[in-house]
């Protein structure tokens, strides 16, 4: 029973020759073509025999190599050979310049690939998460005056310090009573304590209660003001606590 097998060994006749090249340890400005076309016919002779596809292509190269080399061991005066058999007079092109100029050409390119296949793989050990919508916010900033504009991650921070010094962590009272604040309802809220406020408002005073749901719907309430520009949040300098006032056209 015949088994035919097909391996893709090397990308093309060029990456083969390559390999030899480097096994060898052969300068590839200074290819010794007799020795190196024994080597590739080996390697062809050697897929025949396994009875593995031989492409096209490598069989177009083992041509043009036989071709460099008839060239090579043409007959030349006596004081123009070389230590392989041939020399060059002056002027005369060299057969195997186009081999090299492929070959150098050839080898520049699978560094590159090698190189981007490595940032690939690195590159693949990294998870990143997809930048989030923020732009409704951002609008909300508002110039620059005296103070510093305070951005929403500003906002947050603050939050979070207030949490830790309320100590939410730890159970307040043992009993738990639920009670729904409508967000609405606790932004006028915001909005009269601030509008009857001469001076700003310290960001924490907006927030006199201890019960958790109560902190989170006047956080809400905070950030929908900011949203529909109805207060205006400033802090003398950065980590510096974060002055509230509301908005004169309102």
């Amino acid at each position: 029973m015949q088994y035919n097998v097909k391996i893709d060994a090397f990308e093309g006749p060029l990456d083969l020759l390559l390999h030899l090249i480097n096994r060898l340890e052969i300068d590839i400005y200074d290819i010794p073509v007799a020795e190196i076309t024994e080597q590739y016919l080996i390697y062809i002779h050697t897929m025949k025999e396994l009875e593995l596809d031989v492409a096209s292509e490598f069989l177009v190269m083992a041509a043009t190599l036989l071709a460099i080399k008839s060239k090579m061991l043409l007959p030349k005066h006596e004081e123009e050979q070389l230590d392989d058999g041939f020399d060059m007079e002056e002027g005369e092109e060299d057969p195997r310049d186009e081999l090299v100029e492929r070959l150098v050409e050839y080898k520049k390119y699978k560094e590159a690939a090698a190189e981007l296949k490595t940032k690939e793989q690195e590159r693949g050990l990294m998870f990143t998460k997809p930048p989030s919508d923020l732009s409704d916010y951002a609008k909300d900033v508002q110039p620059e005056k005296s103070d510093l504009n305070v951005s929403l991650y500003d906002v947050l921070g603050a939050f979070q310090k207030l949490m830790r010094r309320k100590k939410l962590q730890k159970p307040v009272t043992a009993k738990v009573a639920r009670q729904e604040i409508p967000i609405e309802k606790r932004m006028d809220e915001i909005l009269v304590q601030l509008q009857r406020s001469r001076v700003k408002t310290s960001f924490y005073d907006l927030f006199p209660s201890d019960e958790k749901e109560h902190l989170v719907v006047s956080f809400l309430a905070v950030l929908e003001l900011m949203k529909r520009k109805q207060i205006e949040l400033n802090q003398e300098h950065n980590f510096a606590e974060i002055f509230v006032s509301a908005r004169e056209d309102q």
